[in-house]
């Protein structure tokens, strides 16, 4: 009988994981060929774990970092097995994790997994995936024009390079100065000590970049153009945690005031107990999809105009080390941060002019490079990946109204126009964000690859006995 196929378009965390969870599902033998796509030259890092850079620090402690939701402590054990140095206040390198993503995921390839699993992994990337004539499975075309016969695809393509920050007059795109993606290999490597640098966006990707150019002996001034001009926080290590009221006081309200209201009210009653407010954050965060979903769409948008910024920077914080780094840079000058929005981008000379406006004043600055740090492209309308372009237009993938990525069912399925969930392709990672917000970091994510696992699994077989 014909093995069944899956195929896994993405190698990155999300696409990576998903097949070592496959590879451990009970029971079997499973009949099923896995096949990983993704171009670049290691499985397991993605964008995000794969610069060479030491001093490009993870956000989250290391002991929340296992992929396994049922063994959380598997990369603190990693580490104390292959002898790794204990990583500054527990925040390793991500040059470290891809190592750490690398081997699990390698180690899932060369021989048949318990359960009877075979995995492949084509180092190419996918151009196109449409369902085939007999309207049962898919076909799958990589960029080398091979196709592949798919009884289910998964799109797992992680993050996509910003957008440009004007969003028109694109000629400095293309220009050698200016860095649209500072996450590209070697995005960094042509600036030199005495060149003046201006950053767009004060993020966690602005910070990785200050570190980058100030480990690289950068010295010139460096400006920073943000919208609201806010660092994101600092972590601080939390000797306490903090009860989740969720249940209690959060689940079934729809509207934005009224989760503020009660988050506000317990940011108040930890500090009458000498308790941080990062612990009240971090309570919510099993349960942020929940309250996030419970509001209409107009509550949505009104949270995304007048609330996600903050919510960003108390969210998603720096390790320790690097925020102190940030403030002494500031507070020596050789980085200045202005308030402002980028309108527009054109050459000067031997510089880049970068038009900045705030409320009704504009100012030109100049500087010899640009770096756009604005985070990724989440809106799946005008993404021009030529997979993503293909489906789009094909109907298969319906991009969300808020423009945070795709429009699915509960266990991952697409949607189409109609609202009717696919039984072909499915999708995992930061797509995912219009049902849950936050799906970006591994927390997230490990939970979303056991899910889809565990659902594709379940899927086969039935279809299997039919």
């Amino acid at each position: 009988m014909q093995r069944r196929t899956i195929t896994i378009l993405g190698g990155g965390f999300s696409g990576s994981m998903l097949a070592v969870q496959l590879a451990q599902l009970p029971g079997g033998p499973y009949d099923w060929n896995v096949h990983l796509v993704e171009p670049r030259p290691l499985l397991g890092p993605g964008l995000a774990y794969t610069a060479r850079r030491p001093e490009y620090l993870l956000n989250v402690q290391s002991e929340f970092l296992s992929p396994f939701p049922d063994q959380p402590n598997h990369f603190v054990e990693w580490l104390q097995e292959n002898h790794m140095a204990v990583c500054e206040d527990h925040f390793c390198p991500r040059q470290l994790y891809g190592r750490y993503l690398q081997e699990m995921v390698s180690a899932i390839l060369p021989k048949p997994a318990a359960n009877g699993m075979q995995f492949s992994w084509h180092p190419q990337a996918g151009v196109l995936a449409k369902v085939a004539p007999d309207g049962q499975s898919a076909q799958v075309r990589f960029s080398s024009g091979r196709e592949l016969r798919s009884d289910m695809v998964v799109l797992a393509l992680g993050n996509f390079p910003p957008i440009a920050p004007t969003g028109h007059g694109d000629q400095h795109l293309v220009h050698p100065r200016y860095h649209g993606n500072p996450w590209a290999p070697g995005a960094l490597r042509d600036i030199g000590p005495q060149d003046s640098v201006l950053l767009i966006g004060s993020g966690l990707t602005a910070v990785d970049i200050l570190l980058g150019l100030r480990d690289d002996g950068h010295r010139a001034p460096i400006k920073v153009v943000s919208r609201h001009k806010r660092w994101p926080a600092a972590h601080v290590r939390a000797d306490v945690s903090y009860p989740s009221f969720y249940e209690a006081e959060l689940a079934g309200l729809t509207t934005v005031v009224e989760v503020l209201r009660v988050v506000r009210k317990h940011v108040r009653e930890a500090a009458e107990q000498g308790i941080d407010w990062r612990p009240v954050l971090d309570s919510l965060r099993p349960d942020t999809g929940k309250i996030w979903a419970a509001w209409p769409l107009q509550e949505q948008k009104r949270f995304l105009r007048h609330l996600v910024s903050l919510w960003t920077v108390l969210r998603h914080r720096s390790p320790p080390q690097n925020a102190t780094i940030v403030r002494e840079m500031v507070g020596k000058g050789s980085v200045v941060m202005q308030a402002g929005r980028v309108k527009q981008i054109e050459e000067r000379g031997d510089d880049l002019a970068v038009l900045v406006e705030k409320g009704q004043t504009q100012e030109w600055l100049l500087a010899r490079h640009v770096i756009s740090c604005t985070g990724p492209l989440l809106d799946y309308s005008i993404i021009a990946d030529p997979l993503v372009k293909s489906m789009r237009e094909e109907g298969y993938l319906v991009p969300d109204p808020l423009h945070l990525g795709i429009l699915t069912d509960e266990n991952g399925a697409l949607l189409n126009p109609k609202g009717e969930a696919s039984e072909l392709f499915f999708t995992l990672g930061p797509s995912r964000r219009p049902a849950y917000f936050e799906s970006t970091s591994v927390p997230e994510l490990r939970e979303q690859a056991v899910a889809l696992a565990q659902y594709l699994g379940q899927k086969m077989v039935i279809e299997h006995a039919h």
